[in-house]
């Protein structure tokens, strides 16, 4: 008891601390909700310390006083936090005990629980393994977001939640066609129609999510030693190599958004977010004779010539043996852009492109210090700002400061980023209100946040996943997921 009440002081006061100084504020619930995170993921796997938001929540307001300074409040609240928590460690559980053993919808590998996980797939992943963005009005799920589930549940180590998110997305947006020996490219977009059933809204794909889908399958395969996965990628990648790469003349290979719209008159409409690297180099580790590693470089020489400030384009365009402005979009930079500097920061810092792609993408980290905002969309020609982005751009771009080096630009992304994570598990067990958005103040210091949508939630997830070693990609872009050390160093002493 003595040892569990000594770790679990000296680990919350840790915690503590950390969310305090982040939020610079008088501390109620966001504060509450931030420690209680970070209590349960830092401190609670080690002995089994459970800590609720909840009852943080009440600590806090009924225990430290409204009259201590910031510092002292800090220091106050981190204390007596830690105190709670680590005393309920050594109080009988029976209840939680039941909670554990009962089948949810996310069971990750109880030795390296995440917790940030569990609350994405309790709001937005139903129970036959659909991703639902409410924020849309056909409550759409889309390719992209059953890929990004699929990548985070290999994270989590959640192999069951990998095969519902597998399974929806061959019954629903492949028609069931989805396996080694027969592969239909899933349909990108999914929901409810006019007439109110829900079916596919459209069937063409979108490259990004299926070579997201390869990808996972080809690591799931290798991760969980699962050889059904492997052979499901392999019949993947070579459709994609089929109907969603092709070459253009004087550049050579590249990867089309989709098979069907984006080539007319000369013209092919590319979009650069399409193209992480460590993908790209992990498909050209396992198919060294195709297309992959010429991608690569090609993504890379388009990332530098469509970015002269800096700054990515959504969409970019070649024509004539050169890149061009879009010609439908135009150079406009925002939602979609914004994964591009996401996957910038998130390559190996080990890869011959890494350094000189963030090289090209400066222009968003000189914007953010001269206003303390990533603006939410940007004119890439002539760095004309607008709006100010919602809180998960941070998430995005937290493993660009990161791989930048900017230490500043990066606790700044995780002031913000505290704040949606607590709004995140506050809404956790919560039905979802379509159309909500998260907020921010307008000097940028995070505000009252509402419950974050889909989008929001998948960039705080890869953000602050790679900055808490969840995950990270080595240099031929193979997935390092922090349990499987963790994990077997668990099994080998149990």
């Amino acid at each position: 008891m003595r040892t569990v009440l000594r770790f679990g002081l000296r680990c919350g006061l840790r915690c503590g601390a950390r969310c305090g100084l982040r939020f610079g504020l008088r501390f109620g619930s966001h504060f509450a909700s931030c420690f209680a995170a970070h209590f349960r993921a830092h401190c609670g796997p080690r002995f089994g310390i459970a800590c609720a938001p909840g009852s943080a929540s009440r600590i806090v307001r009924d225990w430290v006083p409204a009259s201590w300074p910031r510092s002292a409040a800090s220091g106050g609240c981190a204390f007596v936090l830690a105190a709670a928590c680590a005393i309920c460690a050594v109080a009988p559980r029976t209840a939680d005990a039941a909670s554990a053993a009962a089948p949810t919808s996310a069971a990750p590998a109880a030795c390296d629980d995440w917790s940030a996980y569990r609350q994405f797939v309790a709001r937005f992943v139903q129970q036959d393994g659909r991703v639902v963005d409410f924020s849309t009005p056909a409550q759409q799920t889309t390719s992209e977001g059953q890929s990004y589930g699929m990548f985070f549940a290999l994270v989590a180590n959640d192999r069951a939640g990998f095969d519902r998110l597998l399974r929806w997305t061959r019954a629903n947006l492949s028609a069931g066609r989805f396996d080694a020996s027969d592969v239909k490219l899933p349909a990108w977009q999914w929901g409810r129609k006019p007439d109110g059933s829900y079916g596919v809204l459209d069937p063409n794909s979108a490259s990004d999510a299926d070579l997201w889908i390869a990808y996972d399958l080809f690591q799931a395969g290798r991760l969980w030693r699962e050889p059904s996965y492997t052979k499901l990628a392999w019949a993947l990648v070579t459709q994609i190599e089929k109907q969603e790469v092709t070459t253009l003349a004087g550049l050579g290979p590249m990867l089309l958004p989709g098979p069907q719209g984006f080539q007319s008159g000369g013209t092919t409409r590319l979009n650069p977010s399409y193209l992480p690297l460590p993908l790209l180099r992990a498909l050209a580790a396992e198919a060294p004779s195709g297309p992959w590693a010429s991608i690569a470089a090609n993504a890379y020489t388009m990332i530098r010539t469509t970015a002269p400030l800096g700054f990515a384009p959504d969409w970019a365009a070649w024509r004539d043996g050169r890149f061009i402005v879009d010609p439908k979009d135009g150079d406009l930079g925002s939602y979609d852009a914004i994964r591009v500097y996401l996957w910038a920061g998130l390559a190996a810092p080990g890869d011959p492109l890494a350094k000189p792609w963030l090289a090209a993408l400066g222009g968003m980290r000189e914007r953010i210090a001269q206003t303390g905002i990533p603006p939410e969309r940007v004119a890439t020609t002539s760095g004309t700002a607008q709006g100010e982005a919602p809180l998960g751009f941070w998430g995005a771009l937290l493993p660009y400061f990161r791989a930048l080096g900017d230490a500043r630009a990066a606790n700044l992304a995780q002031t913000h980023l505290a704040a949606l994570a607590a709004a995140a598990a506050a809404a956790a067990g919560t039905v979802h209100a379509p159309g909500t958005q998260s907020t921010q103040s307008t000097s940028g210091a995070p505000a009252a946040t509402a419950a974050p949508v889909y989008y929001d939630e998948v960039l705080m997830l890869f953000g602050t996943g790679s900055a808490d070693s969840r995950y990270r990609f080595d240099d031929t872009g193979r997935l390092v997921p922090h349990w499987e050390n963790a994990c077997q160093t668990a099994h080998a002493r149990s």
